[in-house]
């Protein structure tokens, strides 16, 4: 996370403008950490509620720049999903600026996305800083499990439902109509994904864990040494030779990573290097939780079946 005494200063002055702000048309307003939270609740709002998504989903979550219009946003916000887990901590300074209990810690219209998923790679020894960028909760990116993307509604139709009782019938039903698509399509997914059950992929950064788990893949190595740390040239030829003993023949790494790397070990072994988004707008034409899903499965299953 990256926040410097300047963004402050501009948060504090986005305030003052947000008082200013005419109240939205929408009956609600929902404000989402990230792009795929965001997708996610507009699935179950409908057209009931505003969804703001506020983190860019061609960015690293781990380095997020808050602007100061997100403090106008959040000040006008009915509920707030948020990814927990350590994953947008930079979410609760912005909360406090904008005053707005509703979405306070603890308060009705905060929702933390997280609570009732099966979490992964959970530490269980002691931490320390030269251990690199390690989540104290586990693995934060549980939204690439699509299996997930239920538990994640849920918590948001019991967070509108307060917000808008009027609404709640309409929320239920949004959701459990999501509920039934989104079974249809894990279903669809994972027989795409099939054939290839237990094939080793060599992945960028730990991102990957809940959707290897959804489809049967296996995680070799890591190009990062520790997570969020680059890769070193030793490290980078320590890799290439486990990976030549062993035949993989895919590297997974999300756009935003830098391709130096990557591109040098593909060469090197021979593997298959495919870079993809990892959230709703991370590239041009997907805008849903399905297209993201779709997009992500038939990359991976093309590549392993060319790897």
């Amino acid at each position: 996370m990256k926040t410097s005494s300047l963004t402050i200063a501009m948060l504090i002055s986005g305030l003052a403008l947000g008082l200013a702000t005419p109240p939205a048309e929408a009956r609600v307003t929902v404000v989402a950490t990230t792009q795929n939270l965001a997708a996610i609740a507009r699935e179950v709002a409908g057209d009931r509620a505003e969804v703001i998504g506020l983190a860019p989903g061609d960015q690293d979550p781990h380095m997020v720049e808050p602007r100061p219009s997100w403090v106008m946003h959040l000040r006008r916000a009915d509920v707030l999903v948020r990814m927990g887990m350590d994953l947008d901590l930079w979410i609760q300074g912005l909360v406090d600026a904008s005053r707005n209990r509703r979405i306070a810690r603890g308060a009705s219209g905060d929702v933390d996305a997280s609570v009732g998923i099966r979490k992964l790679e959970v530490p269980t020894e002691r931490l320390d800083p030269s251990m690199g960028h390690i989540h104290v909760y586990g693995n934060p990116h549980y939204d690439l499990d699509p299996r997930n993307g239920k538990v994640i509604a849920r918590r948001i139709m019991e967070a509108l439902s307060r917000a808008d009782p009027a609404g709640a019938q309409v929320y239920q039903a949004n959701f459990e109509d999501f509920s039934r698509r989104l079974d249809q399509a894990v279903a669809r997914w994972q027989a795409q994904l099939r054939p290839h059950r237990g094939a080793d992929v060599v992945v960028y950064h730990k991102s990957w864990a809940y959707f290897f788990d959804c489809f049967g893949l296996r995680q070799f190595a890591e190009v990062e040494p520790k997570p969020g740390v680059p890769p070193s040239p030793a490290h980078a030829h320590a890799l290439i030779r486990r990976m030549k003993d062993a035949g993989v023949g895919l590297i997974l790494m999300e756009s935003y990573y830098p391709r130096r790397f990557p591109q040098m070990i593909a060469r090197e072994t021979g593997a298959r290097l495919l870079e993809v988004p990892v959230s709703v707008r991370g590239r041009r034409g997907i805008e849903t939780y399905f297209d993201l899903f779709d997009h992500l499965v038939m990359s991976v299953a093309r590549a392993l079946g060319e790897a």
